[in-house]
């Protein structure tokens, strides 16, 4: 069950942020970034708050600006959590905006990014947007993964992971404690056949990468460096 971190420290949404531009993408609003003609695309999986988060947005501008096409999806149709709808908490929305649903959506995305060329696709997912990330990473879908601060994600899920795969785990996080990042690491290390980069960083919450004060030198220094090591494991790999 999802616990309050997945709730903390919530964005300001603002759906005009970012210096890319949005369009449909198989079907779903979409912020997009980077060049059309690029053969390598890296897609955004958000957090429970969506893709008008404009931390998120800034991290897919970087990535845009390292030679990716970049689609960052609304998966929740204009529905992102609201914290502040006592009515409504997080395990109700959860209900209309499952992982599964999520997976189910992403996978005409990544078809429609073949067709127009692009031979090369990775995917980052962010707390609830790890465990659709993971679903690609099982079936060969991407080239390549990265969880930033992972939710719902599990031992299970790990075993049966067939791509390269970075996790990017935080020191101070109930949804996925460093025991359970230890745990996933185990597993991966133990997958001869697959590339793994697994990461703890101290002093950090779940949900750092992205929701972090852009006043608070330390948080956006802790988001930095994590959003380049995503970047690298995406060099490797998605080209």
């Amino acid at each position: 069950m999802s616990g309050p971190q997945c709730c903390e420290n919530p964005p300001t949404l603002n759906p005009s942020s970012g210096v890319g531009h949005l369009e449909k993408v198989a079907g779903l609003d979409s912020y997009v970034a980077g060049s059309p003609d690029s053969k390598s695309a890296i897609v955004f999986v958000s957090d429970i708050f969506g893709y008008d988060a404009p931390n998120l947005r800034k991290f897919a501008d970087k990535a845009a600006a390292a030679g990716y096409y970049v689609v960052v999806p609304d998966f929740f149709y204009g529905d992102p959590y609201v914290p502040d709808n006592a009515g409504r908490t997080i395990q109700i929305w959860l209900q209309d905006h499952g992982a599964a649903k999520g997976f189910e959506d992403v996978k005409p995305v990544i078809e429609s990014l073949k067709s127009k060329g692009i031979t090369a696709i990775g995917a980052v997912g962010f707390c609830w947007g790890a465990k659709v990330v993971v679903e690609l990473a099982k079936q060969d879908n991407i080239k390549a993964g990265v969880f930033c601060h992972p939710s719902f994600v599990s031992v299970d899920d790990i075993k049966e992971v067939k791509v390269p795969l970075a996790i990017l785990g935080a020191e101070i996080d109930q949804m996925s404690p460093p025991t359970v990042i230890k745990q996933f690491e185990e597993i991966l290390a133990a997958k001869p056949d697959v590339d793994a980069f697994v990461k703890i960083f101290p002093g950090v919450s779940h949900g750092w990468t992205v929701r972090y004060s852009i006043e608070d030198e330390a948080a956006v220094k802790a988001a930095e460096e994590a959003h380049k090591d995503a970047l690298e494991w995406f060099a490797k790999y998605v080209k």
